[in-house]
């Protein structure tokens, strides 16, 4: 489309058909000011302060608003312009106070700095004000409606971006302001506190409350968030050694200007009272402050002791999701080269070990096959055992934005989660029957003529077995099974199958089954059958759980396999790493997590090193976790806060947040992206690779790196898939793998012309029944999940103010038919039992939780749900089944 030619402040300019004034101004370097415009948002023309005058009309005009046309004489500066300016700004100070000397926007307060550019003193017009009262019962933001100018920035990044319409003008004229449904507070709406709406707003009507009078910050460094997967870009705002605030980083392409309540308000834990600032030995039975010689002293010689005495295989490590690629590469290799043994894994094991190993046989690869921003851009969403607006938000945007284009949403769920407020069609499933309904799916879409033909002859195999296997699977057969009605289960399969770009988002309600690899197995199935994979916005796609749940498994904190998902016996891969750590490797896979925990008790592991986990929360049955960690002759916990695991230790190391350290995490889609020091570590605190190099040397392996740069360069040297990713890469943005070498740009979307493994692999499976289910004596089934405002064991949201305050407590959810049975009021307590243990919890009756069914979070140890959970495990990826297991409920 030919360019449009006109006069911009003297100068001749172009620019293409449908861009606005102000567009046009900023690609050449002039600046007009705004109140209400933001580039992500759509522009509505309100605050007038983007005045222009176009000088062949004598018009003034809303730059951000008015398209460019020929012939236009732009004067952004005009006599004319300028006034008007000054007025519109002045109107806005008549009806705001003169708070600036207290408020505590300060000098980021736009308005502020507009007037003071204007150079306006003293306003002209009578002054009218509103006079609101401030509202801040909830704890993080803070609403002064009296410094509003209704510039509707706030209401449409909620409405937009958000996608939650917490929000709109309530009233008319003078008397305009943003407001709840029926003003009710915000933490009775639906808002979500994603803080959006204050980094939005031009002045002090909107404020975090945990940033009040902590002054401006001094420094801002860009880094990643340490919470979901989503892998969010933040700026960390510091004062001194503090972070006292967190932004959006909005070159990031996972977020944009968007963060949730965690990524934004959940901070306060780095610089915490409780943190862990000096080793800690067990002397006489209680934990004592040490120097770190004597610490690291203590565990090499103990180490060193029990592998002379039991063999290698008599220790386990544990390495974490929450710490850096590099340092996840520096516990298994310190595993396998010092230590010498496969006894190495991580909570992945606990949440998405059946998706590396479904994927990796069906497709050739364990890991999502497209991009987060894809999402948005997807015809047919199908959304099945993910949580998506609580345990990954900013996914969820995306979600959102698709629907708003257009796109088709199915959610197959038990609970009536939140994302169903989107949904086309929601199906409701009976727990643990995954597999009979995407049998029940594939047979419909077969036996209709509804699969892609030609994908399935020219890119996949073993098809005919799949066709056979699912003939069984009628839709009155799998109602039968798991409770979706007929035609709901057709009209699901025609809405799937009718999709362009069909996406697939699923996370652990598929995953932690004893059946979790056929869910797995099954969700790839009904993707290859539609032609689906090696699609931009279609796919298969596992939300991982952790910041860089993704990226531990990369480095090979997996007992079976080495970094990059090389085999631990395939002789090529184990020659080239001993060739490079100068060691002699086993070749025998070790131990997963459910399993060292009952060698421990059985008295084979004897000792245990575990970096950034917490087991005695995150395990299932609770009270064998706790019987086989005091059975171990020596427990060596690396934290950042004496856990309830590191209560249990011989010898506590302190280790420092992502705020203190450099490094690399890897986030759902396979992105690698820079973190960066932000603060010097806290008290004697060492970052993880620092305190492994340390350890590594004291028993005899020296790890000579200055800088977790040149561990990542010996990752890339060892590891196919990382091996163009290096840290001068990655200053700008991060790169996706596979990313073989240094010219390669990364991967946005996998098997785009084929398969990693050649051809997709059809794996027919049969529906199996959970391990455990109702009986007279236990009648309900338990599932367990996280919340929004919580993270993982909780140790670090619960330690932030204003997610404690808003989620004090653990909850179980019980459906109100079943309450009543129970005889069982809101808030009131109940005693959940299953055959391994019992908790007492506040009871939230809810429509959330269907009837039979009790759910709870797994985030306070007051009411450790894993207590009851079934270690039950899947026979191919060793998860536990923590999504189905028989319970009994009664008032405490």
């Amino acid at each position: 489309m030919e360019e449009i030619t006109l006069s911009l402040n003297g100068s001749k300019v172009t620019g293409r058909p449908g861009i606005t004034i102000l567009d046009l101004a900023q690609q050449n370097g002039i600046h007009i000011p705004t109140l209400c415009h933001d580039p992500h948002l759509t522009p509505v023309g309100a605050c007038r302060v983007c005045l222009v005058e176009n000088e062949a009309t004598g018009a003034l005009l809303a730059s951000c608003v008015t398209p460019i046309a020929p012939g236009m004489v732009i004067n952004t500066e005009s006599p004319k312009a300028l006034e008007a300016r000054r007025t519109v700004v002045e109107l806005l100070l008549a009806s705001h106070p003169d708070s600036c000397i207290i408020c505590d926007k300060g000098n980021r307060c736009q308005l502020r700095k507009i007037a003071s550019d204007l150079e306006i003193g003293q306003v002209r017009f009578s002054k009218t004000r509103h006079y609101y009262p401030i509202e801040d019962t909830n704890p993080f933001l803070e609403r002064d409606l009296s410094k509003c100018i209704l510039c509707g920035k706030c209401i449409r990044g909620c409405q937009e971006l958000q996608g939650a319409g917490a929000i709109d003008y309530a009233y008319r004229g003078f008397d305009s302001k943003p407001a709840t449904s029926l003003e009710v507070p915000l933490e009775q709406s639906s808002c979500e506190f994603c803080g959006l709406c204050v980094s939005l707003c031009p002045t002090g009507a909107l404020s975090e409350k945990m940033r009040k009078y902590k002054g401006r910050e001094t420094k801002r460094v860009r880094t990643i968030c340490p919470f979901c997967g989503c892998g969010c870009g933040i700026y960390l705002e510091l004062r001194d050694q503090e972070v006292i605030g967190v932004s959006a980083d909005a070159e990031n392409p996972v977020n944009r200007i968007s963060l949730c309540v965690k990524g934004r308000y959940g901070y306060d834990f780095i610089n915490h009272e409780d943190r862990l600032k000096k080793p800690l030995i067990r002397k006489n039975g209680k934990l004592e402050e040490a120097s770190w010689e004597e610490a690291l002293d203590l565990v090499a010689s103990k180490l060193e002791q029990i592998r002379g005495e039991s063999g290698a295989d008599s220790i386990a490590c544990l390495s974490s999701a929450k710490s850096t690629n590099e340092e996840n590469y520096l516990l298994q290799k310190f595993t396998r080269a010092v230590i010498r043994t496969n006894n190495i894994d991580h909570c992945a094991r606990l949440c998405h070990s059946v998706t590396v190993a479904g994927l990796a046989t069906s497709f050739g690869s364990g890991a999502m096959t497209n991009s987060i921003a894809e999402i948005e851009d997807a015809d047919v969403i199908l959304i099945t055992g993910s949580n998506t607006t609580e345990t990954h938000p900013i996914i969820a945007l995306r979600v959102r934005r698709a629907v708003m284009k257009g796109a088709k949403l199915i959610v197959i769920d038990p609970r009536k989660i939140d994302i169903i407020k989107y949904a086309t069609l929601w199906l409701r499933q009976n727990p643990g029957t995954d597999v009979a309904w995407l049998n029940g799916l594939m047979h419909i879409i077969i036996e209709e003529g509804l699969w892609d033909k030609d994908y399935v002859e020219t890119r996949t195999e073993k098809f005919e077995a799949l066709r056979e296997t699912v003939k069984k699977y009628t839709p009155d057969f799998v109602e039968a099974i798991s409770g979706i009605p007929e035609d709901r289960l057709r009209e699901a399969a025609h809405i799937y199958a009718s999709g362009e770009r069909a996406t697939i988002l699923f996370a652990m309600g598929i995953t932690q089954h004893t059946t979790g690899t056929d869910n797995v197995k099954s969700i790839a199935n009904l993707a290859m059958l539609c032609g689906n994979v090696g699609i931009e916005s279609g796919g298969v796609n596992p939300l991982r759980g952790q910041n860089n749940v993704q990226g531990a498994c990369d480095m090979g904190a997996l007992p079976n396999l080495l970094p990059g998902y090389q085999g631990v016996s395939d002789e090529k891969a184990v020659k080239r790493f001993e060739e490079a750590w100068g060691k002699k490797l086993p070749t025998n896979p070790g131990l997963t997590v459910v399993e060292m925990m009952r060698a421990a008790e059985e008295g084979k592991i004897r000792a245990m090193y575990i970096m950034g986990e917490n087991p005695m929360i995150s395990d299932p049955d609770l009270k064998h976790v706790e019987a086989a960690l005091k059975k171990l002759d020596f427990l060596v916990v690396q934290d950042i806060f004496l856990t309830e695991t590191a209560q249990l230790a011989h010898v506590v190391l302190p280790s420092v947040t992502f705020a203190e350290k450099e490094g690399t995490f890897t986030n759902t889609e396979r992105m690698v992206q820079r973190i960066r020091e932000a603060i010097e570590p806290i008290g004697e605190a060492k970052p993880d690779w620092q305190i492994i190099c340390q350890l590594a040397s004291r028993m005899g392996y020296e790890m000579n790196y200055e800088h977790p740069s040149q561990i990542m360069e010996e990752i890339a040297k060892l590891t196919p898939i990382y091996g163009g990713i290096y840290y001068d890469r990655l200053e700008k943005e991060g790169l996706q793998w596979p990313c073989p070498n240094r010219e390669h740009p990364g991967t946005r979307y996998l098997h785009k012309d084929r398969f990693t493994r050649g051809l997709g692999l059809f794996q027919a499976v049969e529906y199996i029944p959970p391990a455990e289910t109702p009986d007279e004596d236990y009648p309900y089934i338990l599932s367990t999940g996280r919340v929004l405002y919580h993270y993982h064991t909780g140790s670090m949201t619960r330690r932030c103010q204003g997610l404690a305050e808003i989620y004090p407590e653990a909850l179980a959810e019980i459906n109100p038919s079943d309450a009543r049975d129970l005889g069982v009021e809101d808030g009131e307590m109940v005693r959940i039992a299953s055959r391994r243990g019992e908790v007492e919890v506040k009871a939230k009756v809810t429509e959330r939780a269907p009837k039979g069914v009790v759910f709870m979070n797994f985030h306070f140890n007051e009411a450790a749900v894993n207590m009851l959970t079934n270690p039950a495990l899947d026979p191919v990826g060793k998860i536990p089944e923590y999504k189905v297991c028989a319970v009994r409920v009664e008032k405490a």
